[in-house]
C-alpha cells in the first residue's frame, strides 16, 4: 500500500547529510510523504531552512536557536530571528526548549533563550516546537509562565512516560513521535503513544537521525522513511493506515496553519 499525503512535521533537510536534496524529496514523494517542515537549529541554519523551503512546494520552515546553541542567543541574534520568522514560509518557532542531558549551554542560558522564543511566538502568533530532554518538569514550568500567550505547543521527538504524556495532553499540548517508537527497547514510548488522543498526535522523522524499524541499518534517516513510523503507530492505535494518516495530517495542517494544498 502506498501512503499518500503524509507530512513530516520535523526534519533537518539543511544538514550536510542531504547533499542531494532533490533526490531526497523525490524519494519522499514516491513514498507518499508529500509535505515537510524543515527545522532550524541556530540562526544560520534557520536562514538556510527558510531559503530551502522556498524551493519546494509544500515545504515549510521553523526557525529557532536550539537549546544547545542558547549561548549564541544575544539580542542581535534574537532580533534577526524574529524578522526571519515573519517570512510567509515560516510556520513555527522551534525547536526551542531545555536539554539537560548535555551542557553545551548553561541551564540559565537555555531558560533565557527559551523564554525569548516564546515571546517571539506569542507576538507573531506562531506555534512552538519544543525540545525537552531530561528537563520535562522545568520545561512545563517555563510554558506555564508563558500562559495562554502561546496557544499551540508540540513536544517533538517524544520519549517520555505515559504519565508525562497525560500531563502534556491535559495542558492542551500536542505530541509528536519519531521512529524511536518503533525501536525494540522503546516500550515506555509505545505506552505513551497508546494513551494519546489521535487529534493530539503528529509524526516526524527528525531526520537525518533515528531511522525507524525495519530500516535501522540505514544510517541517514530521511522523510521517505516516515511511512514506517506511521504504519507502526496506526497498528498501535488499532487504525487502518489510511485512517491514521488522514487524522494526523488534519491535525498537522490545523496546528501549523498549513494550506489545504499540502
Amino acid at each position: 500500500m502506498t501512503l499518500m499525503n503524509l507530512i513530516d512535521t520535523h526534519c533537518h533537510l539543511t544538514f550536510e547529510q542531504f547533499s542531494n536534496i532533490d533526490a531526497v524529496i523525490q524519494r519522499s514523494r514516491d513514498a507518499g510523504v508529500t509535505g515537510w517542515i524543515t527545522v532550524g537549529t541556530d540562526l544560520v541554519d534557520s536562514r538556510k531552512a527558510v531559503e530551502l523551503a522556498k524551493r519546494f512546494e509544500n515545504m515549510f520552515a521553523a526557525v529557532a536557536i536550539h537549546p544547545h546553541e542558547a549561548k549564541t542567543a544575544d539580542e542581535a541574534a534574537l532580533t534577526e530571528l524574529k524578522e526571519l520568522a515573519k517570512d510567509k514560509k515560516v510556520v513555527a518557532i522551534g525547536e526551542t526548549g531545555l536539554d539537560y542531558h548535555y551542557d553545551f549551554s548553561t541551564p540559565q542560558q537555555q531558560r533565557d533563550c527559551f523564554v525569548r522564543h516564546l515571546e517571539i511566538a506569542a507576538e507573531l502568533n506562531l506555534p512552538v516546537i519544543i525540545h525537552s530532554r531530561e528537563a520535562f518538569d522545568e520545561t512545563l514550568g517555563v510554558l506555564e509562565k508563558a500562559g495562554s500567550a502561546v496557544s499551540r505547543i508540540v513536544f517533538h521527538c517524544f520519549s517520555g512516560s505515559a504519565e508525562q504524556a497525560k500531563t502534556a495532553i491535559d495542558k492542551g499540548y500536542f505530541i509528536s513521535f519519531t521512529g524511536v517508537v518503533t525501536f525494540k527497547n522503546a516500550e515506555k514510548t509505545r505506552k505513551a503513544a497508546g494513551t494519546i488522543p489521535i487529534e493530539r498526535l503528529m509524526v516526524e522523522t527528525d531526520s537525518p537521525y533515528m531511522s525507524p524499524e525495519p530500516m535501522r541499518k540505514q544510517k541517514v534517516n530521511e522523510p521517505a522513511l516516515l511511512v514506517h513510523t506511521a504504519n507502526f503507530l496506526a497498528e498501535l492505535k488499532g487504525m487502518e493506515p489510511a485512517e491514521f494518516i488522514a487524522a494526523v495530517t488534519a491535525t498537522t495542517k490545523q496546528f501549523f496553519n498549513l494550506p489545504n494544498t499540502t
